[in-house]
């Protein structure tokens, strides 16, 4: 009889654990997915289209989230004087 012990599998690593979707990441910016697909098809967010859905790295969305202000209208320019 042949037993497997699986506990030395790492189920966890795939290839996608690095990646958000659409509504992952929009979940974590706190904006709505429409608005999130809008600003990927403007270039401002990097996105990977794979088997039809926005995949985004987790690197990626936060250098992003970083600078981005959600909030809506023009922001106000900073000056240092």
């Amino acid at each position: 009889m042949f037993v497997h012990d699986y506990k030395d599998i790492n189920v966890s690593d795939s290839p996608f654990d690095n990646y958000l979707d659409l509504v992952e990441a929009s979940r974590e910016l706190g904006i709505h997915p429409q608005s999130l697909r809008r600003l990927i098809k403007q270039g401002r967010v990097p996105a990977t289209l794979f088997a039809g859905k926005y995949l985004l790295e987790r690197d990626k969305l936060d250098i992003f989230k970083s600078s981005y202000d959600p909030r809506p209208g023009r922001k106000p320019i900073r000056r240092l004087l």
